[in-house]
């Protein structure tokens, strides 16, 4: 392919070796565990290549476009293992993928974006602008909001605690309204360059534009896929292995389905390119809690299984601190080594907690 490297062309063929395999093992009927680690390399693999092609489009607009772009086509394995996972009935695995999504790129993938970016930046403190981070605080919080005010009806079994999918529909509906009058205003103002971008110069894309929509195109189809296959051997996977639904969902398919994150934006944090390595994790943090959720309950009453904003008191308590935590952290414009070490800490004591659910 004109214009990417050796090891890029290896790795697109990796991937798509790793996709035919995991198709072969899913209608092979494999071993339950060697078919979930082969689809799960080929999510996460898929998930880079489309990473790798919106990065390249994204070089044509600013760091806001760009980073949601990544979070949107970023979000497509995740999107599609929830409907897949509750048209299959895994209603803990459906909650716990959606949680765990927006709990690793605010802890752990943020955490470790800080920490490269932090030890590349003169004077050891990671520079970008405030705006992002501030408005994907609001965001979440309005989230947590909705979700913490149902988990507190619910423990108290008052009248409102008998209506939960109704509360959960206009929480919904409201979340999407207020995502789309952020998001609006927040694209058309996108500039370049941004606080933090290293000597303020825009890289040319690699890619022919035919070639990237391409490639984004075949990425996505085939996530959709994985996908199903993923979780079709997920259930005997961790029956084998003895872990919780509430790991794999929080920890594994978290990790596998949020790859562009945890890739992009490390590389980026690497590359010193600040705003856009923040911009690309704080915007699927933003749109998993604003958009994808909200999205995703609204649909769910056309599956079998129901997903609402009902959660259990450990995941309301994670979120509610994450939330904190974020602003905390980011919410200045600058941050420093330890402060990423701190939020990838609140991840591994999570995810620990989960192995005894």
């Amino acid at each position: 392919m004109a214009g990417t490297t050796p090891l890029e062309r290896s790795a697109l063929l990796v991937v798509a070796a790793l996709t035919v395999l995991a198709g072969w093992a899913n209608y092979g009927a494999w071993a339950p565990v060697p078919r979930f680690a082969i689809a799960t390399l080929a999510l996460a693999g898929l998930a880079w290549v489309v990473s790798f092609a919106t990065e390249q489009l994204g070089e044509r607009f600013g760091p806001g476009v760009t980073g949601m772009m990544q979070s949107t086509l970023g979000n497509l394995p995740e999107l599609f293992v929830v409907i897949f996972a509750l048209q299959k009935g895994e209603l803990v695995v459906a909650q716990t993928a959606i949680v765990g999504s927006i709990l690793a790129n605010a802890l752990l993938v943020l955490g470790l974006v800080i920490v490269v970016g932090a030890r590349r930046s003169p004077g050891g403190l990671m520079i970008f602008s405030k705006r992002l981070p501030n408005d994907t605080a609001t965001l979440l919080q309005v989230t947590v909001f909705i979700i913490v005010l149902l988990g507190l009806s619910l423990a108290t079994h008052d009248p409102a605690s008998h209506h939960v999918q109704a509360i959960s529909i206009v929480g919904a509906i409201c979340l999407l309204v207020v995502y789309f009058t952020w998001v609006v205003p927040y694209l058309r103002s996108d500039e370049l360059p941004g606080a933090g971008e290293a000597h303020g110069t825009r890289p040319v894309p690699r890619l022919s534009f035919a070639l990237t929509l391409a490639l984004l195109v075949v990425g996505g189809v085939a996530s959709a896929f994985v996908s199903d296959w993923f979780v079709n051997g997920l259930e005997p996977a961790i029956m084998i292995l003895h872990i919780s639904q509430a790991f794999a969902g929080l920890v594994i398919v978290a990790i596998a389905g949020n790859a562009v994150e945890n890739t992009a934006g490390l590389v980026l944090s690497y590359k010193r390119r600040s705003d856009l390595a923040i911009s690309v994790v704080k915007n699927s943090v933003a749109q998993i809690a604003a958009f994808l959720f909200p999205l995703l309950v609204l649909v769910s009453f056309a599956l079998k299984t129901t997903l609402t904003f009902a959660l259990a008191p450990v995941y309301i308590g994670a979120l509610a601190l994450a939330a904190l935590s974020l602003w905390q952290v980011t919410g200045d414009g600058e941050a420093a080594e330890f402060e990423g070490w701190a939020l990838v800490a609140l991840y591994v004591i999570l995810a620990t907690l989960t192995l005894y659910e």
